[in-house]
C-alpha cells in the first residue's frame, strides 16, 4: 500500500492560521502590536504603525547595522571596560499618511473610528488595515491600506493607501510624508533592556524634489553612517491635485480631491533606502534611485507577484504543520516568518537580537543569534546562516583585539555589539560570557555538517574554529590531575556568575576544541597557513578530552558551575508574583549567592552536547534545575521543552512549547514593545523539530526520535541537508521520512522497500542516511520509509516548577482568535457609516 502523499509547504488560503488579525484599536497595547505587525527583510524594518500618526507607541524605521554610537561613562572605570556603546538609530521614516476629511484630522485613536481592523498576511508578506471614519461634519469615509517590505527588492517599501467616500460628498486632503528625526514618545523605563532613545541622531546632507516625491541625505553625527531615502507616489482614482514640498528632515506630497459617494482615491507610495558607513554619499544616491526606478517599473502589482512568489517558495521548504491546535500552528508560522524577516536579505551583516522589529537590547546582536537562530537557518535557509558566520568573520580583527585586550589568545567575540566591537559596559554578563566564542564556533560545525560547505570552511569556517580554541586554551589551565578548568566566567543563566567550571561553557567549549582539531586535520594546509602547529593541535585534544564537568556526587546531579548546589536556596514561596522579573526587583548580589535561574544553563547543555549525559543524568538534572528555573528569560522555554520531550514529559514539554511560542501574541505586558524575541520564536522551531522530532545532528548523520503530545494529532517539517530536502510526518504511531530533492514522489511502501522489491539500505549510495530511534535508515531521492514509533518507557514523575513558575496549561484544539487588545474602545466611538458601493475593492 504506498504512503499517503505528504502534504506541502504551500499555504491554504482557507486556513486562519496563515494570518495574524487584530479587531478593534487597544490604547495600551500599541507598542506591543507595532512589533506584531513589523515588515522586514533583514535589511529594512519598518514597526507596524497607524499611517495616520496620533498616538503610537514606539514608532521607527531601521536599517541593519545603521548605528550612532557615544561614550560609556563609568563612575569608576577599569581597565579593558567597553569605551563606546553602538545604537540602532530611526532612520527617515515612509509610513506617514496625514488624512483629513473636511479639514479635520484622521486620528483613529481619538474617536470617530469603527471597524478598525488589521492583518499580517503571512503568506503574502504584507499589512493590511481596513477602518471607517466620521467626521464632526457626518461625512464618513472608509480607509484601506497594505504594505510591504520587499524580500526581492530588499531597499524597498511600498504602500498602498485608499481613501473611499460613503454616502456623501467629502473633501480630502492627503499629506504623505518621508520624515527624518521625528518626535518620539516619552518613556520612563528602568528595564535595562530597554533601548537607549537618542534625540535627533541625523545630521542633513542634501534634501531634493523629484516628480511626485523627492530624496533625503543624512549621515549620523559620531558613527558616520550615510542614508538616502528616496519617495516617489502614484495616483490614481479620483482626479486629484498635487503639490510636493521639502526640507532639511522632510518630503511631503499634498494631495487634494473632491470625492462623490463610492468614490475613492488611491496612493501608491514607494521608498528606497541605502546606506553604508564606508561607500560615497553619491554612489548611495545613485543605489536608492536605481530601488526606487525598479520599484516603479514592477508597479504595485509586480511587487506583489514578487513578495507571493518569494514567500511560496519559503513555505514550501520551511512550513511546520501542526494538526490538533489551530493556536500553536498558527504561532508556530509567525515565529518562522518572522525568522524570516529577520534574515533574509540582512547578507553579511548581524542578525539583532529583536530583529528589525524594534530597537530593543539597542539593536544588538548577541549570542543567542548562534544558539537559536543560526539552527533554524542552517536546516531551512542555509545561505543566510552561512552569511551570517561570514558576518563574524569579517569582525574576526575586532575579536583578536578584544582577546588582546584582554590578555587572552585568538578572539575574544562580544556579549553584544553591531560592528563587532564590545558594547556591554556590565562585566559579569559581559565580558565574561565567553561561551559566545563556543556558541559561533558550534554554529560553524553545524553548518558544515549540514552543507558540507569546503568553501566556506577554507574561506572563514577553520579561521573562527581555530581562533576561538586558542581562547580556551590559554584561558582555561589544568590542575595537579591534569583536569581542564575553566575559571571565572558566566554561562547563559545571568542570575549566576564569574563562577568555576560553568557546565555549559565547558562542555560547548570542549566541542569548540574538538570542533577546531577535526577541521584542521581536514585542511592541513589551509591550517598551516593560519600558523596551527602538531603542538598546538595536541594541546586543544587534551584539554578537550581533560575538560572538567562539575558534577555533585551526593545530590547525584551536574553542577551549573562548581559549587552551585551548595548556595543557598531562593525563596520561593516568599517571592510575590509581581516580583518577577527578579532583575528588575532584586540587586545581583542576592541572586548571585542564591540557587535560582533565569536561563536554563545546565539544560541548555544538555541539549547541545546529548552525548556527554546519561539518560539517567538527564532526567536527574532536569528535575533538580526545572525546580529552579523562573522563566525570566524568553529562551528558557524552548530549551526545557526539548529536553522534557526527550525525556517522556510529552505534556510539559507542550506546555513550555506554548509558552514560547504565544509569548509575543497573547496577553501584551510592554515586553514586545521594543520588538519581538527572534531568538524565541526561532526556538519554537527547535522545540518542534528538536523537541517533539527529536532531531538531533550527530556529525555526518541525523538522528531523529519523534513522539507526540496527545493534543497534537500530526507533526510534520522540512529540513535541509547535504543538498537534499527531507520531509518528516509524525502521527501518534509512526514517523515517515521522504527525500524530496523536488520530486515529491511515492515511491515506497509501508514496509519500507523500493517497489522493484529491492531494499531501500542497499549498495545505491545516493540520498542520505538518517537514524530513527537508533534504527539506522538510508533514503534515496523521491523515496520514503515509515517506521513505528517504540513504546514510550516511564519517565517517572513530572518535575514541578518554582510556584507560579509553571508554563501554564492550555486546552487543546484551542481556535485561533483575533487580537482584541485591552482598551479598545474605538468601536463604539461613532456609529458606522453606510457602506460604499462596490467601487471599493480592497487595494490589490
Amino acid at each position: 500500500m504506498p504512503v499517503p502523499r505528504a502534504r506541502t509547504g504551500r499555504p491554504d488560503p482557507a486556513e486562519p492560521t496563515w494570518e495574524i488579525r487584530e479587531e478593534g484599536l487597544g490604547h495600551r497595547a500599541l507598542a506591543d502590536l507595532e512589533s506584531v505587525f513589523a515588515l522586514a527583510n533583514g535589511r529594512l524594518g519598518v514597526r507596524g504603525t497607524l499611517e495616520e500618526g496620533g498616538v503610537s507607541g514606539n514608532p521607527g524605521t531601521y536599517l541593519n547595522s545603521c548605528y550612532e554610537e557615544y561614550d560609556l561613562n563609568y563612575p569608576e572605570n577599569g581597565y579593558a571596560f567597553p569605551e563606546q556603546n553602538q545604537v540602532l538609530v530611526g532612520v527617515p521614516e515612509g509610513t506617514r499618511f496625514r488624512l483629513f476629511v473636511d479639514d479635520q484630522p484622521v486620528e483613529p485613536t481619538a474617536g470617530g473610528t469603527h471597524r478598525h481592523e488589521r492583518v499580517l498576511d503571512l503568506r503574502d508578506g504584507t499589512l493590511r488595515r481596513s477602518f471607517g471614519w466620521t467626521a464632526d461634519s457626518g461625512a464618513a469615509v472608509e480607509v484601506r491600506s497594505t504594505r510591504l517590505v520587499s524580500f526581492v527588492h530588499p531597499g524597498v517599501l511600498a504602500i498602498r493607501y485608499e481613501v473611499v467616500a460613503a454616502d456623501r460628498p467629502v473633501r480630502i486632503r492627503l499629506h504623505s510624508e518621508l520624515r527624518a528625526n521625528p518626535a518620539l514618545p516619552e518613556r520612563d523605563s528602568d528595564d535595562p533592556r530597554a533601548p537607549s532613545v537618542l534625540e535627533r541622531p541625523l545630521l542633513p546632507l542634501r534634501h531634493s524634489v523629484d516628480g511626485l516625491g523627492g530624496l533625503l541625505g543624512h549621515q549620523t553625527r559620531r558613527s558616520g553612517q550615510r542614508i538616502v531615502a528616496t519617495v516617489t507616489h502614484l495616483l490614481d482614482g479620483a482626479r486629484a491635485e498635487a503639490d510636493v514640498d521639502t526640507g532639511p528632515d522632510l518630503v511631503r506630497v499634498a494631495v487634494e480631491a473632491e470625492l462623490a459617494p463610492g468614490q475613492r482615491l488611491r496612493v501608491t507610495k514607494l521608498v528606497g533606502y541605502a546606506w553604508s558607513g564606508q561607500r560615497p554619499f553619491d554612489e548611495l544616491v545613485a543605489e536608492a534611485t536605481t530601488a526606487l526606478a525598479e520599484a516603479t517599473r514592477r508597479g504595485w502589482a509586480g511587487l506583489r507577484a514578487d513578495q507571493r512568489g518569494y514567500l511560496d517558495r519559503f513555505w514550501d521548504d520551511a512550513d511546520v504543520v501542526v494538526d490538533g491546535d489551530p493556536q500553536l500552528q498558527q504561532a508556530v508560522r509567525f515565529g518562522l516568518f518572522h525568522v524570516l524577516q529577520a534574515s533574509a536579505r540582512a547578507g553579511q551583516r548581524p542578525l539583532p537580537a529583536k530583529g528589525l522589529t524594534g530597537n530593543g537590547y539597542d539593536g544588538h546582536t548577541m549570542w543567542d543569534a548562534e544558539t537559536f537562530v543560526l539552527p533554524v537557518l542552517t536546516y531551512l535557509r542555509p545561505e543566510a546562516a552561512e552569511a551570517a558566520l561570514r558576518w563574524r568573520h569579517a569582525t574576526l580583527d575586532r575579536a583578536r583585539q578584544r582577546a588582546g585586550e584582554l590578555r587572552l589568545a585568538g578572539a575574544a567575540f562580544p556579549w553584544r555589539t553591531i560592528d563587532g566591537r564590545e558594547c556591554s559596559g556590565y562585566w559579569p554578563a559581559g565580558s565574561a560570557a565567553l561561551h559566545v566564542n563556543a556558541d559561533i564556533a558550534a554554529a560553524v560545525l553545524r553548518y558544515v555538517a549540514a552543507t558540507d560547505d569546503l568553501a566556506f570552511l577554507r574561506d572563514a569556517g577553520l579561521e573562527l574554529l581555530v581562533e576561538t580554541a586558542r581562547l580556551w586554551n590559554r584561558v582555561g589551565h589544568h590542575d595537579d590531575a591534569g583536569g581542564f578548568h575553566i575559571d571565572g566566567v558566566t554561562g547563559p543563566d545571568e542570575y549566576t556568575a564569574l563562577g568555576n567550571d560553568n557546565l555549559f561553557t565547558n562542555v560547548m567549549a570542549r566541542h569548540n576544541l574538538l570542533g577546531a582539531v577535526a577541521a584542521a586535520e581536514r585542511l592541513p594546509e589551509r591550517a598551516r597557513q593560519l600558523g596551527v602547529e602538531p603542538a598546538e593541535l595536541s594541546a586543544w585534544r587534551r584539554a578537550a578530552e581533560a575538560m572538567h564537568l562539575p558534577y555533585d556526587a551526593e545530590r547525584g546531579v551536574h553542577q551549573q558551575c562548581a559549587g552551585f548546589t551548595a548556595l543557598e536556596e531562593w525563596d520561593f514561596a516568599g517571592t510575590r508574583s509581581d516580583e518577577y522579573p527578579l532583575l528588575l526587583h532584586y540587586p545581583y548580589l542576592e541572586l548571585y549567592r542564591r540557587q535560582v535561574i533565569k536561563q536554563a544553563d545546565v539544560v541548555l547543555a544538555m541539549q547541545h552536547c546529548a552525548e556527554l549525559f546519561t539518560r539517567e543524568q538527564k532526567a536527574r538534572n532536569f528535575d533538580y534545575y526545572h525546580r529552579r528555573t523562573v522563566g525570566d528569560s524568553s529562551l528558557s522555554a524552548s530549551a526545557q521543552a526539548i529536553i522534557a520531550a526527550e525525556l517522556g514529559h510529552l505534556e510539559l514539554g507542550y506546555a513550555h512549547l506554548a509558552d514560547s511560542a504565544l509569548q509575543d501574541l497573547h496577553d501584551f505586558p510592554e515586553q514586545s514593545r521594543d520588538g519581538l524575541h527572534v531568538a524565541a520564536l526561532a526556538g519554537v522551531w527547535l522545540a518542534l523539530v528538536a523537541g517533539f522530532g527529536g532531531l538531533r545532528d550527530q556529525g555526518d548523520e541525523l538522528a531523529f526520535a519523534p513522539r507526540l503530545p496527545a493534543a497534537l494529532t500530526r507533526l510534520e517539517f522540512s529540513l535541509r541537508w547535504r543538498g537534499h530536502r527531507l520531509r518528516v510526518t509524525v502521527t501518534g504511531d509512526s514517523a515517515t521520512y521522504l527525500l524530496r530533492d523536488g520530486t515529491d514522489r511515492d515511491g515506497t511502501d509501508q514496509d519500507g522497500t523500493d517497489r522493484d522489491g529491492t531494499d531501500r539500505d542497499g549498495t545505491d549510495e545516493a540520498g542520505i542516511r538518517l537514524r530513527h530511534h537508533g534504527t539506522a535508515l538510508h533514503l534515496r531521492p523521491g523515496r520514503s520509509r515509515r517506521l513505528p514509533l517504540p513504546a514510550l518507557p516511564d519517565p517517572g514523575p513530572e518535575p514541578p516548577a518554582p510556584p507560579g513558575r509553571a508554563p501554564r496549561r492550555r486546552p487543546a484544539g484551542k481556535p485561533v482568535t483575533a487580537i482584541r487588545p485591552a482598551g479598545s474602545d474605538a468601536d463604539e466611538a461613532a456609529p458606522p457609516p453606510a457602506r460604499p458601493g462596490p467601487a471599493a475593492p480592497v487595494p490589490g
